[in-house]
Order: structure tokens, then sequence, then C-alpha cells
């Protein structure tokens, strides 16, 4: 115990030396770890009607149509004209018994499933699903069929949950009674058959994310990879009450024999997911959202996790199948000290009712590798921030180079939207998109051919263009080093491939020679003479205070004020930066520029003039007295 306070304190004390980064908790010029660009919301669109809430489902289909499961309905929104159709009213008022609970039916589940709309809901406590089918109009939806819904939706919209479609199956988790107990994973309905997880491979799980990764050599192989944290069985005060893992079952599985584990999954099989500091062991132990990312090779696919810890971080790491695959296929299992038998518990097979009991039995009790999956980047994870997110999605983009980039869009607890590039072992923080005052985010929606943000508010849904390059100049375009943006011709425009960029480490050298020319060729020549701005001229009379402002175009630049030979730091004040001087003398006049520097771009963003101002003094008229 006096270990763990020990750590706590010395977190507290010195963040920087002991995660080894320096986490801005607000920003501030010259910081790396935060946005280098903040941004308000006017690249978005939004869509927004207070009568519906809950906006935390999304399901965004090829047709470039997006339906939103809601309270008591299913929206369809075309973000072409704006146009919001309820297509599928679901209120449940008045046909239920409300006496035990909320009559609300909240939209839990949208998939599309055997070619149709398929929907599930709270129904009033009763959960209930429903497929669709397209009316004549194509405006609503009809009922096709209905059935329970218990096993797919939760009972609230409060209890934990999650579902996927894959090839053909419907699989889903969520709790068989009311009080959100008997919460397991499960393949619910399709052309397989109904397969759940023995009671005890879980402990209080609460599930995050189910992925299908494809292997289209070797389709009969293909898992379905589980993320979830439970709770943790060992009780030392010393251990985090909560454990992150990956569990993965088998695509073909049919569940056992009748005489042994029948029905139940023969394939299943856990690891945990390490996200810290090896060496410390320190480590963010509760995983919040997962996103995977499909690559051609399977082996290559990646796993972003987004975790936070006990001392108010969050953190990034990343994964491949590959590295989890390795785990799973190797290491030696949780507590069995036998001979592992053959074939190996967990493999698929085609007919896994044939397997051998020895094979089952050792999934049955002893599920957890030993091994531990470790992140890509395994000292430490790929990036860490004082800030509380809560979603994550990464985007693919090609850049001018013909390279791809993945982007990574961090959701914060205050409605912000964070873009941060990866592109080798050190995080970029691109911009903060600001979208809302304190609003939570519940969903978030990547359309990666349009690249636009889909974001899910209680109140609204806000559409992102993630090509929004609002950059000035050739060196700034570069240096953003934002995979969304090129500098052509035509300023700084949505990648194409002829445009400038260097998006690996943001040297402006590959800007045009004439800008660099032109800086030579002024008063200062280390100052960059694209956009250098008209001086304001103040006058301003002795013996007052006065003060001077420029604006931060850059976090990740650092602001200084020059007057005549002499130079004195900027003074934040929020996106300001300012120079006060307390009482003006005669060597306060003159000219004055507030300059940034970023890595080798110099640039002038403010130039005032203050000269004195002359206030007449009033002279006494008196009488004169002359004496003879």
């Amino acid at each position: 115990m006096k270990r763990l306070i020990s750590i706590y304190i010395c977190l507290a004390a010195d963040l920087q030396s002991v995660l080894g980064v320096d986490l801005c908790a607000t920003p501030i010029h010259g910081c790396k770890n935060i946005p280098r660009l903040l941004s308000k919301d006017d690249y978005s669109i939004e869509f927004g009607d207070q009568s519906y809430q809950n906006h935390s489902v999304l399901l965004y289909l090829e047709d470039s149509a997006l339906y939103v499961g809601g309270a008591n309905s299913v929206l369809k929104l075309d973000m072409d004209s704006r146009n919001i159709n309820k297509i599928f009213p679901l209120n449940t008022t008045g046909q239920q018994d409300c006496s035990e609970g909320p009559c609300e039916n909240v939209i839990t589940v949208m998939e599309k499933f055997e070619d149709r709309l398929f929907v599930c809901g709270t129904n009033g406590q009763k959960p209930q699903c429903w497929k669709l089918s397209p009316s004549v109009s194509n405006q609503s939806r009809e009922i096709e069929t209905s059935c329970d819904g218990t096993g797919i939706s939760p009972f609230s919209s409060t209890q934990n949950s999650l579902s996927l479609t894959a090839d053909g199956d419907l699989y889903a988790a969520a709790p068989l009674e009311a009080d959100g107990s008997l919460l397991e994973f499960r393949r619910k309905a399709g052309k397989r058959t109904k397969v759940w997880m023995h009671y005890n491979w879980a402990s209080e799980p609460t599930f995050i994310a189910a992925s299908w990764v494809k292997q289209k050599d070797d389709p009969d192989n293909e898992k379905i990879y589980i993320f979830f944290r439970e709770k943790n069985s060992d009780t030392n005060p010393e251990a985090d009450p909560w454990i992150s893992r990956v569990a993965r079952v088998c695509k073909v599985d049919e569940g056992g024999s009748k005489q042994f584990l029948q029905n139940i999954w023969t394939s299943f099989l856990k690891a945990r997911l390490i996200c810290g500091f090896p060496k410390e062991s320190l480590y963010f132990n509760r995983l919040h959202d997962i996103f995977v990312l499909e690559a051609e090779d399977w082996r290559d696919t990646r796993v972003y996790g987004l975790f936070t810890s006990s001392w108010n971080s969050t953190a990034v790491c990343i994964y491949t199948i590959e590295m989890i695959e390795k785990i799973f296929e190797n290491s030696p299992f949780k507590g069995y000290n036998k001979e592992i038998p053959k074939p190996r518990p967990g493999t698929c097979t085609t007919n896994s009712k044939s397997l051998p009991r020895d094979t089952v039995a050792v999934v049955k009790d002893y599920p957890e590798m030993t091994g531990w999956v470790h992140s890509l980047h395994h000292a430490a994870p790929f990036y860490i921030s004082s800030n509380n997110y809560t979603k994550i999605v990464v985007d693919r983009v090609q850049a001018a180079d013909n390279k791809t980039y993945n982007v990574l869009l961090l959701s914060t607890d205050t409605g912000n939207i964070h873009k941060v590039l990866e592109a080798g072992s050190e995080p970029l923080i691109i911009s903060e998109i600001q979208l809302s005052n304190n609003s939570t985010i519940h969903a978030l929606k990547l359309d990666s051919k349009k690249k636009k943000l889909i974001v899910g508010f209680s109140e609204r849904i806000s559409v992102v263009d993630l090509q929004r390059c609002q950059y000035n100049s050739c060196a700034e375009c570069v240096l953003g080093r934002d995979p969304y943006c090129a500098w052509t011709t035509s300023g700084c425009v949505p990648t194409v491939p002829d445009g400038i960029q260097n998006i690996v480490d943001g040297n402006i050298s590959v800007c045009p020679s004439t800008g660099i020319e032109q800086a030579k060729r002024t008063k200062r020549d280390d100052v960059s003479a694209s956009a250098v701005p008209s001086t304001t001229v103040h006058s301003v009379p002795l013996d007052v205070p006065f003060y001077l402002s420029c604006p931060i175009d850059s976090y990740h630049a650092v602001y200084t004020w020059r007057h005549e030979d002499r130079t004195s730091p900027c003074l934040q004040m929020h996106s300001d930066c300012l120079h006060l001087i307390t009482k003006m003398t005669q060597k306060d006049y003159g000219d004055f520029e507030c300059v940034s520097t970023e890595k080798d771009y110099t640039k002038v963003v403010k130039k005032y003039q203050l000269t004195e101002l002359k206030i007449p003094v009033e002279r006494n008229i008196g009488t004169t007295i002359s004496i003879s």
C-alpha cells in the first residue's frame, strides 16, 4: 500500500518524470503535447431536434444514409439536404405496464442484418427487435418481422451491451436479466448455431467492442475478437480493480457435443491487454474504447485501444492482430500445468462438436493465457494525455507522397475532437475541433471515403469536414503535417497528388524558394516575409499602463515580443499573447513585433508602433499687479 501511495504522490508531483512526457493541462504556447491549432465549429454541419434524445447509436450504410437511434424512433439523416426523416416511430407509451420502470423505448442496436435494417430497443424494459423493410416512398420503414430482444438489447440504455453482424450471423452481448446480470457474448441469430459463454469465463464484464477479422486465404480460420474489461480477482489493495482483456472465438464454432459444452463456445480464449510502462509496472488498466483498422494482410490489422488510469490520465496503445494471435497460439494456459492436448485448445475447426474432450476441457477450465498482449510501442503507450477522452476512431489517409498515414480522431468529455497524427513512434496533435460547450459525445462514425466524421450528442448530430484546411501560407500548411491538406497554387487545399507536404517532419524547405528569397530581403533575415502584417499605430501618453496583444496561430510555436534590440516573453491570456507595460516611459515608444517561432519557421504575427500622445497643459490665468 505504501508503494502505491508513493507512486500516486510521485505522479501528482511530477508527471513528466514518471511518464516521460510533458502533460500540459491547458493550451500553452510552445507545448507539443496539446493540439497545434484550436478551431471553432465553423466547419461542421448540424442536425438538431430537441424532441429526440440519446443519439448514441449510429449506423452508416453504403448508400450514404445515416441512421440514428434515438428515444422512441429511428431517424434517417440526409447529409446533403440536412433533412431529418423519422422512418420508424417506436413509442411504447401506453402499451406497457409502467409500474416498474419507464416506458421509453431507447434504440440500442442498429445493424444491417440479412439485407434488412435490424433495430432493437429497450421497449419499456421488455427488449424487442424489429426487422424493417423499405416502404414504397423509401422515406419510412415497415415492420417485416419482430422478435424478443433479450440478450441483444439491454433492458435499460444505461446497461452495457454491444452487437456485431459477421458473415450472416448476429453476435451480441446484453444482460438476460433486468438487473443487468447474466451478461455474456453470444451468437444470437443467423445461419449458424446459437452459442454462448460459460458462466465462469468473465467476472462482471464490461464489453467494449467486437470485431470480425477476415482472412481471405483461410475463411474457416477467421476469428471474432471481443474486447472488454472485467473485475480483477486479485483483492490486493495495490491491485487495480479492473483488468482489460482481448478474447477470441472462431467464426465457425458451433459449440460442443451433446455430452460436453453443448451450445457453448469451444474456442473461447482470453488474454490480458497491456497498456502502460512495463518496467515501472505502471499500467492504464481501464479499457474504454476500441477501434479496429483493417489491413490488406489480416495480420497487419491494427487495434487502437483507449485506456484510462486511476491518476486521471488517458492513453492510446496500438496492437496488431498478429501480436494478439502470437499470444493465443503460443502462450501457456494460466493455471494449466499438464501437457497441452492436440489439437491445441482454441483451434478453429468446421466440426467443433467432434473436438476431443481433453481439448475442450482446457478451454472450459483454463481459458486465460499466461502471456500478456503488449502494445506495439512496448515500453510506453503511443499517446498519453491529461484530456479525458471518451471515443476513438482512426482514419487511413493517403498523402501527396502516395504514402498512407493514420490519423486518430479522439473525442473529449467536453465535446471536442482531437486530430492526432501517427507517423513513427511520436504522436503529433494536429488540431482541436471545438464542437460543443461541455456536451458529452455518445458516438463517433467515420466516413473515410468522404472524409467526414459523424458525431452524436444527446441533443444533436454534427458532421465534421476533416479536410477543412485553415492554413494561410505554404510554410504553415507544411508545418501542420496534416495528411488531409497540401499546398498548391490555389493555397492550402484538400490533398492532391501534386500538392506540397512533408508529413514526416514538417520541413518547410519543400516550399517554393521564392518565399525563402523574400524572407532574406526583409529587415530581419530570420523572419519570413510571407504575409507580414501592416503596422498598427497607437498614440499613448506618458505614465499610463498599456498592453499589446497578438493571436496565437499555433500552440506548438513559441511567441516573443521584440522592441528595438530587446526581447521579452509572451504573457499568454487564453488564445492571445500580451505584452504589458505597467507605466509608459520614453523607452517604451517605437516599434514592437510579436514573433512566433516553430522549428525553422519564424514569422511576424503583429506589428505595432507606439508614439507619444502630448496632453495639453492648462495655463493658470491670473491678475498681474503693477506697482509704480
